[in-house]
């Protein structure tokens, strides 16, 4: 291990970018699978790992939701919560905002509470025995219709205590931001922060549609921002925290190598970037795992990974005290 490897794995950091579906591993879907008696079409743990060499993003999204039929109970879902809070821990996450698609689970009969009490449950755990604390964020697909996300806010609202914000993923190409402007408007009316992937295999017109249609809090991804020169002021001048999965983009080919990430050039012009996994079971690592791959590939130094933990805490949607505090920690441990 490098020095800078020893360095990331103790840095304190929070994770902001990280769907808990993405997070269900081949030895625990097998697990799920025959607990449940659901059939799924592989014969081993490495048949599944072999399917996993997609190439593009919804080649992805076909086996991450064929995954995702073998969750059907409460259990469940507090089990691949748990089991990634376990994974997280150990890479010194110490918050992490967890992205869920309720829409992947309720559309194949399962009940949203189940859902969320499972997640909820894990979470809780995750706290109690791990000493990280998280937020939940509801998100809409948006391959399907704004009317079908309106309808997923409604059964939400029993549970909007346990939400800290929405957000919007899944199939970019061909599903602006701008379809779902309405529903936006009314999660906010709610209460709720605002975030959407945008500017990843979409173009930079919809980062554009994501801050001036749906006035978000936080961007998801945000690299195509790096080929508009307004968006790339703008960014910097509002201080927009971008959730940037490096081992995603090599996976889904949105960089041909890590060694072209646009990461450097975004902290040279002032962006505030943080650093996540994504869906870290299909993509080949957690976070750590992407500080520091993406650190090698680029020559990342110690005081710009430093700065990307520090990001991480202030992008949150923590108070502003626990911020603080979080973020003093990361001081403490790169002065020690």
């Amino acid at each position: 291990m490098t020095d800078l490897n020893a360095y990331i794995a103790g840095l304190p950091k929070a994770e902001l970018h990280l769907h808990i579906e993405g997070s269900l591993e081949p030895e625990l879907m097998f697990e799920l699978a025959r607990r449940n008696g659901v059939r799924i079409p592989f014969d081993s743990v490495e048949a599944v790992r072999a399917a996993y060499d997609f190439s593009n993003l919804q080649d992805f999204l076909d086996i991450y939701y064929a995954g995702a039929n073998v969750l059907l109970t409460r259990e469940d879902f507090e089990d691949l919560a748990f089991a990634y809070f376990q994974r997280a821990a150990a890479d010194n996450v110490r918050h992490a905002e967890v992205f869920f698609d309720p829409q992947t689970h309720t559309d194949r009969g399962v009940e949203f509470g189940v859902v969320v009490e499972g997640l909820i449950a894990g979470m809780d755990r995750a706290k109690a025995e791990l000493g990280v604390s998280s937020g939940l964020i509801l998100s809409f697909l948006r391959h399907l219709s704004e009317e079908e996300a309106f309808a997923t806010l409604e059964m939400a609202k029993p549970y909007l205590h346990h939400f800290v914000g929405v957000g919007l993923d899944s199939s970019e190409v061909g599903h602006p931001p701008s379809k779902f402007v309405r529903v936006f408007a009314a999660a906010r009316e709610l209460g709720l922060k605002l975030c959407a992937h945008a500017g990843e295999e979409g173009p930079p017109a919809y980062v554009h549609e994501a801050l001036d249609l749906l006035h978000i809090d936080r961007m998801d991804h945000g690299n195509r921002s790096m080929e508009d020169e307004s968006l790339i002021q703008r960014l910097a001048a509002e201080q927009m925290t971008l959730t940037v999965c490096p081992l995603s983009n090599l996976k889904l080919c949105v960089v041909s190598d890590l060694k072209d990430h646009p990461v450097p050039e975004m902290l040279r012009r002032g962006l505030h970037v943080t650093l996540n996994s994504d869906d870290p079971a299909y993509f080949g690592g957690y976070v750590n795992a992407n500080y520091s791959r993406l650190a090698e590939a680029v020559g990342l130094s110690k005081a710009q990974v430093t700065q990307m933990a520090k990001n991480s805490f202030e992008g949150s949607f923590l108070p502003d005290a626990d911020k603080l505090r979080l973020m003093a920690e990361v001081d403490a441990y790169a002065a020690g």
